[in-house]
């Protein structure tokens, strides 16, 4: 759901001629991998009290010289995120060294761990905004989720005293089994709460670090396809994007028949993402090996000039992936990309049946919606 009236920045057409340039406008920062929180269905969070990826996170110093090349290259803006960015005792220092640099600040926070120094903070400096995901409406539904008692009283008490100080906040949610029975009340409660903008993703990633017991659970949390298509058929705004795009969605024009590159989309194309432990990745999703860049061995400018272009270039020669994903016309319906691919199975080309039946439901619901599309009735067969 999107409520905006304003264009916002990274909507100006100069950004997009800009990126058509290669030129680097923005990235995340993630600061630390650790959470406060134990979501069923996060895919990096790792306790708070661990203490070896606790030792890996970047130093102050270290971060400071990140952003001094970042800069150099034409960065405007970063995104703090993690786990959980406020659990690093020195974030005050980080959001204030990175401000001084000229950038524009987002956070990305669970809101539980807001204190008196945090709203002064904000306040004194704004960021551009402030993200929350939330996780349920009630405090039963929430703590489900997020696994941990206390966590509904702490998130609320944290939203409230935000948007008391009138912090600039934006609320998101993911939509997952463990709450989709609340999600028409977590939309209400974002509506209510924040004017601005709401949005939900049913989008799950299986974790960075493989670990097969947290895979099952994330697993076990992902709607069918069925109920991803009435979801988003429920959001009149949503859906409309999707029929009124549909022609860009559902075509065989972005078939890439006898191309065997892997990466189509805009990946490291304008912005990156930055590990807590210093690792270079194009996008927050893609931790293939190959594709990852220790920046406390090299530089950002190498990682950027260099060593996207050879990510971009990597190529298949998996048939499997050639015969179907590469020449798919309702490719982007879909949740697969080559990271997610990695993630699932290990490999950046191996074609995944849910991603797929989840582009076939939503192709065959824009094709209910929009019988006169000739396009669409082609893509069911091909996908």
């Amino acid at each position: 759901m999107t409520h905006c009236t304003l264009l916002e920045m990274q909507d100006f057409t100069l950004w997009a001629k800009m990126k058509e340039r290669g030129a680097l406008l923005s990235f995340d920062l993630e600061i630390t991998a650790r959470c406060n929180n134990a979501c069923r269905h996060c895919y990096i969070n790792l306790p708070a009290a661990d203490r070896e990826a606790r030792s890996k996170e970047l130093t102050l110093q270290e971060i400071s010289s990140i952003a001094d090349q970042a800069v150099a290259l034409g960065a405007l803006w970063v995104l703090i995120s993690g786990g959980e960015p406020l659990l690093r005792e020195d974030f005050e220092e980080i959001y204030m060294l990175l401000k001084r640099k000229g950038l524009l600040v987002s956070v990305f926070t669970n809101a539980t761990l807001i204190r008196d120094e945090h709203i002064v903070l904000f306040k004194k400096y704004p960021p551009r905004d402030i993200e929350i995901t939330v996780y349920g409406a009630t405090e039963e539904t929430y703590e489900r989720v997020t696994g941990c008692p206390g966590s509904f009283i702490a998130f609320t008490n944290g939203l409230n005293r935000l948007l008391d100080a009138g912090v600039k906040v934006r609320l998101k949610a993911m939509a997952i089994r463990s709450n989709f029975h609340e999600l028409p009340a977590i939309a209400a409660f974002c509506c209510t709460h924040t004017k601005d903008y709401f949005r939900f993703d049913p989008q799950l990633h299986l974790r960075f670090d493989g670990n097969k017991e947290r895979n099952q659970l994330i697993k076990s949390e992902r709607l069918t396809p069925e109920e991803i298509v009435a979801l988003e058929k429920a959001d009149k705004d949503r859906f409309a994007s999707l029929r009124k795009r549909c022609n860009t969605l559902i075509n065989d024009a972005v078939a890439h028949r006898g191309c065997d590159h892997l990466f189509h989309c805009g990946l490291g194309n304008g912005s990156f993402t930055i590990g807590y432990d210093g690792t270079f990745r194009l996008c927050s999703s893609l931790w293939a090996p190959e594709t990852i860049y220790d920046l406390r061995r090299g530089t950002l400018r190498e990682a950027w000039e260099e060593f996207v272009p050879q990510v971009r270039d990597m190529r298949s020669t998996r048939p499997e992936y050639l015969e179907n994903c590469c020449i798919c016309p309702i490719v982007n319906l879909c949740l697969w990309c080559p990271a997610h691919a990695y993630l699932e199975t290990g490999k950046l080309d191996t074609p995944i049946e849910y991603f797929c039946q989840v582009a076939r439901a939503r192709a065959a619901a824009i094709q209910e919606a929009t019988p006169s599309s000739p396009v669409l009735g082609n893509a069911q067969h091909s996908a």
